[in-house]
């Protein structure tokens, strides 16, 4: 065999390999990036439900607590760089397919496409904020609870805005039901490169991936829930984001400690986040 003809071939497999090797580095710094961000607003959210919470549960008041640390500053940029590579996987994955036998499929593409959008927006918020560009420290980036309100009133607004809002948080209802049946039946297997996992750590996994997806799919589904809620009584106040989503489960019967249950299993989600970043087939 020619050796020049080769070259070419040789050639390729190595920019395949070298585009193959950024993507999973993009990925698995991206679902840290994830885990950090679910694990602060856990912690936030307990610090509530056993009454010493000062910040809001959410993206802005976890990104104000990451500020106070030592070196904040360069945590912030990391947290925002990461979130930006998590976007780009996304978009790999909508332009190139996921791994998996679907992973090329229509409707793979376009979820991928929503999670692009869905990151890039965050990371933007992440990186303004790093910037000095993010407001107080109590807020970051803004008040959830105040954009879900602003958001839902101007779309009420609009002709149909009531049917919008609504299928809209009946569709994030939706959602949360899938995101947490999913959990719960262990759906995360199929992604994980078990083999390179001992019994003990597919244990742990398994206790952060449950605990962790019931949690958060709780809690988009009680968020779609007060949108619709929203939408039938045509009252955008009525609209919560993720601070007084979560503050609303210590208004049930069950009181803080409900509260209390929901921020240990978003603490879990951020582990399990790490774990993915471990463990993930890219």
């Amino acid at each position: 065999m020619n050796p020049t003809s080769m070259a070419p071939t040789s050639r390729i497999e190595a920019r395949s390999g070298a585009t193959g090797s950024m993507t999973e580095g993009a990925a698995r710094a991206g679902l840290a990036a994830r885990g950090v961000i679910y694990l602060l607003v856990g912690v936030l959210a307990l610090q509530i439900a056993f009454g010493d919470g000062e910040r809001q549960a959410d993206r802005g008041g976890a990104l104000a607590e990451l500020s106070d640390k030592p070196f904040g500053s360069v945590l912030l940029w990391a947290l925002g760089i990461g979130l930006v590579c998590m976007a780009l996987w996304r978009l790999s994955e909508a332009l190139f397919g996921s791994v998996g036998p679907d992973g090329r499929k229509a409707k793979k593409r376009l979820l991928a496409v929503a999670r692009f959008l869905f990151y890039g927006f965050v990371a933007y918020s992440v990186l303004s904020f790093a910037a000095g560009s993010g407001g107080g420290g109590d807020g970051g980036s803004g008040s959830s609870d105040k954009q879900s309100r602003d958001v839902t009133a101007k779309v009420l607004e609009m002709p149909g805005g009531q049917w919008i809002v609504g299928l809209a948080g009946a569709g994030i209802v939706v959602a949360g039901v899938w995101i947490g049946a999913r959990a719960v039946l262990r759906a995360y297997h199929d992604k994980l490169r078990l083999g390179e996992m001992s019994p003990r750590a597919r244990r742990l996994v398994d206790i952060t991936g449950v605990g962790g997806g019931a949690a958060r799919g709780l809690v988009f589904a009680t968020a779609g829930a007060f949108a619709v809620r929203a939408a039938v009584d045509y009252e955008p106040d009525k609209a919560k984001g993720l601070d007084d989503t979560l503050r609303s489960f210590a208004d049930t019967p069950l009181g803080p400690w409900l509260l209390a249950c929901v921020a240990a299993g978003l603490v879990l989600f951020g582990l399990f986040s790490f774990a993915m970043a471990r463990w993930r087939r890219v």
